[in-house]
């Protein structure tokens, strides 16, 4: 299958760079590129990619607003890409319905690993993203963070998991991915998708960012792990 990515940043050699290293890989294809948030949108629904790479800051529609259109409107699953590191562009990305959200100073490897990931259904941080997200939820304390509502404080509520799923949430508490998390119990990708599944659904977490919160929220993880 080949993986179909729109490219947007108002930055027309960022736009190259990425573009460049997509185009390279033999599965993917960059089908095509924009400068601002609205044009991002109409790519998308005129191309409906699997991917679109959004930067943060870009004049007219920003990404974070381009975010929440195409998430509402299609399937195309969204990597925010921004220089600025910041508490509250990753609380508003992920929230706009956001996927991923790397640094632009990336590693090539590593973009390219981000784009397989959200299209295989999976959540994806930079470590250092991860780290100012928990920080910054911890300082909000949200009153919800269930997908169906309040949950209750400590680790009460992790009684509903089995042991092998509670090592799964603190595996994911850690950022680990599915094959990372397959190499550490020594099981098949596919099992822990399942494990993964079902750790969501028992606590009634919509994604695996709102199971490194809830890791953190319970004391499972504890500052410093991710």
């Amino acid at each position: 299958m080949t993986i179909r990515v729109v490219v947007a940043d108002d930055q027309e050699l960022v736009r190259a760079g990425f573009s460049m290293i997509l185009s390279a890989q033999p599965d993917m294809e960059v089908v095509a590129e924009a400068g601002d948030g609205a044009a991002a949108i109409e790519a998308v629904r005129r191309y409906a990619p699997d991917v679109v790479l959004l930067d943060i800051r870009m004049p007219g529609v920003d990404g974070i607003e381009a975010a929440r259109v195409i998430c509402a409107e299609s399937a195309t699953k969204v990597v925010m890409l921004t220089t600025f590191d910041q508490d509250d562009y990753v609380h508003d990305a992920l929230h706009a319905g956001a996927s991923g959200f790397l640094l632009k100073d990336v590693r090539r490897a590593d973009l390219v690993h981000a784009v397989r990931v959200v299209v295989e259904g999976d959540a994806l941080l930079a470590p250092s993203v991860a780290r100012r997200l928990v920080a910054d939820y911890t300082r909000r304390k949200p009153a919800a963070v269930g997908a169906d509502g309040p949950l209750p404080d400590g680790r009460d509520r992790l009684a509903v998991l089995t042991a092998r799923e509670h090592e799964t949430l603190v595996l994911l508490g850690r950022g680990l991915s599915n094959g990372e998390i397959a190499a550490r119990l020594v099981v098949s990708e596919h099992t822990v998708k399942t494990h993964v599944g079902n750790v969501l659904s028992k606590l009634g977490l919509r994604d695996r960012v709102q199971a490194v919160i809830c890791a953190y929220e319970t004391g499972l993880i504890a500052p410093g792990d991710v």
